[in-house]
């Protein structure tokens, strides 16, 4: 298929060339500018960068248990994690509890009625468990497990 001869490259090169021949003052800052330029432009298009995807991981597994642990060694092991477990969970208990005493000393300071605040915070707590609960009968179509609920608290 011919291109179309209005789209003639021929004539456009040739008047170029016979205006890089004609002495002129200007001709190689004018040739330079419009280089500058075009470059310029396609600039971007040449810095940017396509990363390729990272390498998949080699993954080495620990094994941490002994293969030949009794079952009397497993549930001592849970017992010791769990009370670790337990002396967090109070230790993060009392931290927040202390936080609670200074922020409802601050409050009295100030002239806040604190017990009315904890009031207000316990029962939108209640609220939001109230529908959390009832969201969750609604998806299981009331089917819901009392002992999960025990298991989270």
């Amino acid at each position: 298929m011919r291109i179309s001869p209005k789209y003639d490259v021929a004539g456009g090169v040739g008047d170029l060339w016979t205006e890089l021949k004609r002495p002129q003052p200007y001709r190689w800052p004018i040739l330079f500018a419009s280089c500058a330029l075009t470059g310029l432009g396609l600039y971007p298009f040449f810095k940017e960068r396509v990363y390729p995807p990272p390498p998949k991981p080699d993954i080495v597994y620990l094994t941490t248990f002994a293969p030949d642990r009794t079952d009397a060694e497993i549930i001592a092991s849970n017992v010791e994690n769990q009370e670790r477990k337990d002396a967090r969970q109070r230790l993060l208990d009392a931290q927040i509890e202390k936080r609670r005493e200074m922020y409802r000393a601050l409050g009295q300071a100030t002239g806040i009625d604190t017990d009315k605040m904890e009031a207000e915070i316990a029962a939108e707590k209640a609220r939001e468990e109230a529908a959390e609960k009832a969201r969750i009968e609604q998806a299981t179509g009331g089917a819901g497990n009392d002992s999960a609920d025990d298991r989270s608290e």
